[in-house]
């Protein structure tokens, strides 16, 4: 391994970070800008699911060195080389690129990236023969070369605000000022006679600056659509290190627009909130004739007013959060400053403090005569769409700069000083629910310990006596007084309730013993044969019961315990397994829905049930829709399938019956969840207008109508490309490119509707706090995001769909974003705990929307993992139970498991299924509600029919042929088992304390306190991995003859050319048939938006017209986009 002791660079290196995806990537990459960050450079970093012509134009306007990203199976090699011919396009073929992304990107790929003029990419064995810091150091030592030293063409063409002509001039006056003195002082010379306003932003570090500066610049490019904005943004630089994190821009998502340009500059010396060359840069672009320049300095203290030397107006920025009113005397800036923004107005005494800081303000401007109320403070909340409070700051900042500098800025916002709102999705009164669930959860553990040690002593008591009557002592009348009298004061502090369980319990036992077992669901009476007989003719009881005699034990073991279908479910939520349903899930997502239909076909050939798991391609995860750009291009069908519109759906699930109860099909989607299960709904029903459609002969007249409809077009109907696959009938076929509505009479299709809605089984995953805190698939801001959620759930209990889920809630994301199991299993449960709170502020009836509530959790092979289940369910029913009183069906925990992908590795991937049969069998024996088992080769690419299939024997060998698995509760009376379930169960509830104590899941989530847990998590893991303190079979420890090289796949798959070419197609196939039509839906999405109606209800109209693209760029602009955090 190379040496470990960072480069340090000759000259100022600025690098780009960035991710183009997901998941384990956007902690990945973070990792990287910290360890390049403390190697003395200064990184701009962008996040996740940034475009190559994002990051192209931020390197740009930047004048990096270098970009560094990570990316992911399929579409690498299009969003690479889209990167680098940007680049040479664009005149800045220097900018070096860097990337990684695993074992997916494969040595042959690597080759004709770095032919193609790709600087590096980084392999997992370039970091097993380099390590970490040596990765880096590499990387940084490429990007160390001079910027701005000699100037061409820049010295004019930045006059015309040429992007990199300026970012070149600012490089060469922030790197070489010397060797371009002359240059540089006519620019100052000549900018001392151009007056373009310039907008000075201070404030604490913390305060919201960026997301301020973000809201402002949205609303200056709707207020002045011909006018040009620049922004110079200063971050501090590093004292020990010289490096620096210039993290505004991750923040802003006005910038991507033609008409602004913005560069970060680091301030390069101690103590300052300003660079040196921040009157150059201004002048510069005073030069290059921009409208407005917005200064944005670091995080300061309460003395700093450096900005009001640099701009015409200042903006201060502050929190409520400052201290004793007193405090507002040290604050300079509310000497100076024109105007004070008081953001994040959520929080806690905010009004109050509005009233101070405009006493404040009157004072210190002598301004006695005036009104306090008319003075310019304002409470904004700048991370709410939309906010009243920014846009009468707005208002003020421009009118003011009009005052101030005569410039012609005249806005058409409105300066009335409507207070911001918060909108809450958990109220302030209810913030300490969590602290709550474990003080309820705590409080009934401690009430089972103190009734099971009262009723061990009644029995000790009660075995005494009757010992005694046996025995025949000649005082035994007395002693038996003696008991009887004890066992009567004791027994007053004994729950009479529970008498009945002690009573009861042989009864319960005999039930078990019985060959057949009778027991109701929903009020069918179910019959199940209690035992099953081995090849050596042995009967093995399915559900085995503790022998206990003493009342204390059974007490407890029933209390805590229990049999398998009884609170608190700890050994499951039914009595028994399903009968001719293993938990088996069939999982596929591969190029357009044709292939990945024919893969569904092939997993479910012969199964009883058909359990269909769907995973999407990166276009649909974010709602984009297929394109010929290169970026998009390439991640068509790729690592998912490609989905959308309706007719994509309806071609995915054709030929599976989706109203048939023995049908569950699950969705793996987040930020477009909404849509996706409008596409996914639509098409079920859809399908019972077909089946309503044979079985009353009406095929012939509806065909007519369909030739009729498409004629009129003058396109030919939508087909489903290629032969079926065996097994698939064509159900869902009919009616491509139409809906039932358009064929049947409306009372015929309402009715069709209202059937299949309540038939429907499967779920969504739609978990957007987990996206937010670990896998980022967020598309819109998150409260917008919640409130779609919230929708869906109305929607499902307005239409009284019960079998399917509106939530998967998701910590398999979680681990693979790096968190270790407790932490997965607390965060997941807490995130659960917030949509019921959530959904009851809403008004909604806890028993109405719990059923549709389902988590989904990964299994790895640590040993929590053996009661990740069990635990989870003892939490959920005592808390449904006991603080919300919710009914039996809202106790039990539903629950999915996929084993581990963190623990799928790309070397020696055989033994990936070693530790997948583990995990599957962890998962079975704790009574999973269904299991996805992983396939050993997707370390290096999307799964292959042969890795798919034995991935599924996996579990299929488990479920019928493990002789241990007939018994359906193998792990109850385990010691080991107990002590897990124990220890794990308290350190989620002293989780749950720490969450309260950072203001619940969404206060914990502003201060990123998961996702900077998750990631320290990650670390820690990979430290032991790469040390060998923690060994891995076959990639750390017990390497082969040639040391265990990452596998090469033998099978790579990916979406062909003639699959994503068909995609595009679709999609401008269906903008042609609904050419009249999506405009007037989008319309009425975003009004129903904006007057607060449900929006799942509009959705299930727009998606039999719009795609998905057109939905999400419709929503982006009455929601807000989401907005990346560091």
């Amino acid at each position: 391994m190379q040496d470990q002791k960072p480069y340090s660079p000759i000259n100022k290196v600025r690098i780009v970070t960035a991710a183009s995806l997901f998941d384990g990537h956007d902690a990945a990459i973070n990792v990287m800008r910290r360890i390049i960050q403390s190697s003395g450079c200064e990184v701009i970093h962008l996040g996740h699911d940034r475009s190559a012509e994002e990051v192209v134009n931020t390197a740009i306007q930047e004048d990096a060195n270098a970009i560094a990203i990570t990316s992911y199976q399929g579409g690498h090699i299009e969003y690479f080389k889209y990167m680098r011919d940007l680049l040479v396009k664009k005149g800045a073929p220097h900018i070096q690129l860097f990337g990684g992304g695993g074992g997916t990107i494969l040595p042959s790929e690597i080759k004709e990236l770095e032919d193609y003029g790709i600087a590096k990419i980084y392999h997992p064995d370039d970091g097993r023969s380099m390590g970490l810091q040596g990765m880096i150091n590499d990387l940084v030592q490429k990007s160390d070369f001079p910027i701005g030293l000699e100037l061409s063409d820049e010295v004019e063409s930045f006059r015309s605000r040429n992007k990199m002509a300026i970012a070149r001039v600012i490089s060469a006056a922030e790197n070489f000022p010397n060797e371009n003195k002359d240059f540089l002082n006519e620019i100052i010379k000549e900018a001392k006679s151009i007056a373009t306003p310039v907008l000075g932003i201070t404030g604490t570090g913390g305060a919201g600056k960026s997301s301020l500066v973000d809201e402002l610049v949205r609303r200056f490019l709707i207020d002045f659509p011909k006018k040009n904005i620049a922004i110079i943004s200063v971050d501090p630089s590093k004292r020990k290190t010289g490096g620096a994190l210039l993290g505004d821009r991750i923040r802003m998502n006005s910038i991507r627009n033609d008409r602004v340009y913005m560069r970060s500059l680091a301030t390069r010396q101690a103590n300052l909130a300003l660079s040196a060359h921040i009157d150059v840069a201004k002048d510069i672009l005073k030069v290059a004739d921009y409208d407005l320049i917005i200064l944005e300095t670091s995080g300061i203290g309460q003395s700093d007013t450096e900005i009001t030397d640099h701009s015409d107006v200042s903006l201060y920025v502050m929190t409520p959060e400052y201290g004793a009113a007193t405090q507002l005397e040290k604050i300079d800036m509310l000497d100076f400053a024109d105007v004070i923004a008081l953001n994040k107005f959520d929080k806690r005494g905010a009004l109050d403090a509005l009233r101070d800081v405009k006493k404040q303000f009157q004072r210190n401007h002598k301004l006695f005569d005036q009104d306090p109320e008319k003075m310019p403070v304002f409470g904004t909340i700048a991370s709410q769409f939309n906010d009243p409070g920014i846009n009468a700051l707005y208002a003020t900042i421009i009118q003011t700069i009009q005052r101030k500098t005569a410039a012609e800025l005249l806005t058409s916002f409105d300066t009335n000083q409507e207070l911001s709102e918060k909108i809450y999705i958990i109220p302030p009164k209810r913030v300490r629910y969590l602290s709550e669930i474990a003080e309820n959860n705590r409080s009934y553990n401690q009430w089972v310990k103190l009734q099971s040690e009262i009723a061990q002593k009644l029995y000790g008591i009660h075995k005494t006596i009757a010992t005694i009557k046996e025995t025949k002592l000649i005082d035994s009348s007395i002693l038996i007084k003696d008991l009887t009298e004890t066992y009567e004061k004791i027994a007053l502090d004994f729950d009479p309730k529970l008498q009945n369980m002690i009573d009861e319990w042989d009864q319960i036992k005999d039930s078990y013993s019985n060959d057949l077992y009778t027991y109701l669901v929903r009020g069918k009476e179910i019959n199940v044969k209690t035992k099953t007989e081995t090849l050596s003719h042995q009967k093995i009881s399915k559900i085995c019961l503790p022998k206990y005699q003493a009342w204390g034990d059974i007490l407890s073991w029933n209390l805590q315990e229990n049999v398998p279908g009884k609170f608190p479910f700890t050994a499951g939520i039914y009595p028994f397994k399903r009968q001719g349903e293993d938990p088996t899930r069939m999982f596929a997502g591969e190029g357009g829905p044709e292939r990945t239909n024919k893969r569904f076909h092939y997993l479910s050939s012969g199964m009883p049930a058909k359990r269909l798991s769907t995973a999407f391609d990166s276009v649909t995860l974010y709602g984009n829709d297929p394109d010929f750009r290169p970026d998009i291009y390439g991640k068509i069908g790729n690592a998912g399938v490609s989905i959308c519109c309706l007719d994509d759906a309806k071609k995915l699930y054709s030929g599976f019956d989706l109203a048939d109860s023995k049908t569950s099909v699950s969705m793996t989607i987040n930020g477009p969840a909404p849509m996706l299960l409008g596409y996914f709904m639509n098409a079920a029903i859809d399908q019972q207008c077909e089946k309503y459609i044979k079985e009353h002969n009406l095929e012939e007249s509806v065909r007519k109508k369909i030739v009729d409809h498409f004629s009129k077009k003058g396109v030919i109907q939508p087909q489903y490309h290629g032969e079926l696959p065996e097994g698939n009938d064509g159900l869902g076929l009919m009616l491509l490119g139409v809906t039932g509505d358009m064929v049947l009479p409306k009372e015929v299709y309402d009715l069709i509707k209202a059937e299949t809605l309540k038939q429907v089984r499967g779920t969504v995953q739609a978990d957007i706090l987990k996206e937010d805190q670990a896998q980022n698939t967020c598309i819109f801001s998150t409260e917008f995001a919640l409130r779609l959620m919230g929708d869906v759930q109305q929607y499902f209990t307005n239409n009284k769909i019960r079998n399917f889920y509106s939530v998967s809630i998701s910590g398999y994301h979680i681990a693979e974003a790096g968190a270790n199991p407790i932490t997965q299993l607390a965060f997941t449960l807490a995130n659960g705990f917030t949509y019921v709170e959530y959904y009851l502020s809403r008004g909604m009836d806890i028993n109405d929307f719990g059923p549709n509530l389902s988590f989904f959790f990964s299994n790895g092979i640590d040993p929590e993992y053996a009661v990740i289940g069990r635990v989870a369910r003892k939490i959920w029913a005592k808390a449904m139970k006991l603080k919300y009183n919710a009914n039996e069906r809202s106790q039990m925990l539903k629950y999915h498991i996929q084993t581990s992908g963190r623990s799928l590795h790309a070397q020696e991937i055989d033994f990936n299924d070693i530790r997948t049969s583990l995990q599957a069998l962890y998962a079975i024996y704790d009574n999973c509600n269904s299991l996805h088992t992983n396939a050993y080769d997707e370390a290096v690419t999307t799964p292959t029919e042969e890795s798919v299939r034995r991935a599924v024997a996996i579990q299929l060998i488990i479920n019928k042929e493990l002789g241990l698995v007939k018994n359906e509760n193998p792990m109850q009376g385990s010691f080991i088992i107990e002590e897990l379930t124990d220890l794990v169960e308290e350190a989620v509830l002293s989780e749950f304390d720490r969450i309260t104590d950072r203001g619940g899941v969404l206060g914990a989530m502003e201060t990123m306190y998961q996702r900077s847990k998750i990631q320290e998590e990650s670390l820690y893991y990979e430290t032991l991995k790469h040390s060998g303190d923690f060994p891995i079979i076959g990639v750390n420890t017990f390497l082969n003859s040639k040391g265990s090289p990452t596998i090469l796949p033998k099978e790579v798959i990916r979406a062909t050319e003639n699959e994503k070419k068909i995609q595009i197609k679709t999609l401008e196939d269906l903008k042609i048939f609904y050419e009249s039509e999506y405009q007037d839906q989008l319309y009425q999405v975003q009004q129903t938006a904006l007057n607060n109606e449900n929006l799942f209800e509009a959705l299930m109209e727009a998606c039999k017209v719009c795609s998905l693209g057109q939905i999400t760029t419709a929503l982006f602009q009455v929601g807000g986009q989401y907005r990346r955090n560091m």
